[in-house]
């Protein structure tokens, strides 16, 4: 069935409620120490871990969003379900990450979020959730119906940019073998424009980093293409494609197209990677370096 604004907006609020109960929960365990899994997806370390805590998460979120399936008749991808495929078929689909961010979460260190989309078969994100327990923080979006924080209408460009450039990177980005010339690059975007230093923060999920960026502007958030599965999944970037458009932000991968959220063949985005960005010329500069 085709979704209507109106239905999209009761699906943000299935999608916000189950986020908020899946934050509560995180938050009875923040600090705590918890039985670090593991599980055999993508090539880093933030990749595979797991913890009970995702997995509490993320049958709590199953359960809220349960009825809006069978009423839409929605197909639903979880980071820790198998993939049954269902998403190909029906016109939309819950993409949910319980917890983004695991390892910040074990370290006891912000950076985690519950991460909640909703994704058109044809790849296109239709609603984007993400609530970070730590700051109980918000975030929501529907396209083309506008961007909220806490249930108000937000435009993140209407806060005060800084005078430095944000850089949130991940882990594997800071291992890379050409990260000094990556870095040399935007170095020098920066000095160009007149800005004091780059900003690192490195401790945060991919959802955390995309919302880094677009809450200190000038920033940017990338993950190159690489040939090995990895550089995240569909729901690592899914509620912030659609959060970040909204708000203006660029959001392409590395071929500068939008995001193709719905591949038949894999969950992985590592083949053309992923570009956020406060800054369009930025972008440039980002693809630019990438010499395939």
């Amino acid at each position: 069935m085709k979704l209507s604004p109106t239905d999209l907006k009761e699906l943000a609020q299935y999608a916000r409620e189950a986020a908020q109960l899946a934050g509560a929960v995180i938050m009875t365990y923040a600090n705590k120490k918890v039985e670090i899994l593991t599980k055999s997806t993508g090539s880093s370390e933030a990749s595979q871990v797991l913890t009970e805590v995702d997995l509490r998460c993320e049958k709590l979120i199953l359960d809220h969003l349960d009825d809006s399936v069978r009423k839409y008749n929605l197909a639903v991808l979880s980071e820790e379900q198998e993939d049954d495929k269902q998403r190909l078929i029906k016109e939309a689909f819950w993409c949910i990450d319980p917890i983004d961010g695991t390892l910040a979460f074990t370290q006891a260190r912000p950076g985690y979020s519950v991460s909640i989309a909703l994704v058109s078969k044809t790849g296109k994100s239709l609603i984007g959730v993400v609530y970070d327990p730590v700051k109980d923080r918000m975030y929501s979006a529907i396209t083309e119906q506008g961007l909220y924080l806490n249930g108000q209408a937000w435009r993140p460009e209407n806060e005060l940019r800084t005078e430095q450039l944000t850089l949130p990177c991940d882990r594997s980005l800071l291992k890379r073998p050409d990260f000094p010339d990556i870095h040399k690059a935007i170095d020098q975007w920066r000095t160009n424009k007149g800005l004091t230093q780059i900003n690192e923060i490195h401790h945060c999920g991919a959802v955390m980093n995309a919302i880094q960026a677009l809450e200190n502007p000038p920033a940017c958030y990338f993950k190159p293409p690489k040939k090995e599965d990895g550089g995240g999944s569909l729901w690592d970037f899914a509620a912030t494609a659609c959060i970040c458009s909204e708000a203006g932000a660029f959001v392409c991968d590395y071929k500068g197209q939008v995001l193709e959220l719905n591949k038949a063949d894999s969950t992985f985005m590592n083949q053309n990677g992923v570009i956020f960005s406060t800054e369009k010329e930025l972008v440039a500069v980002i693809q630019s370096l990438y010499s395939g």
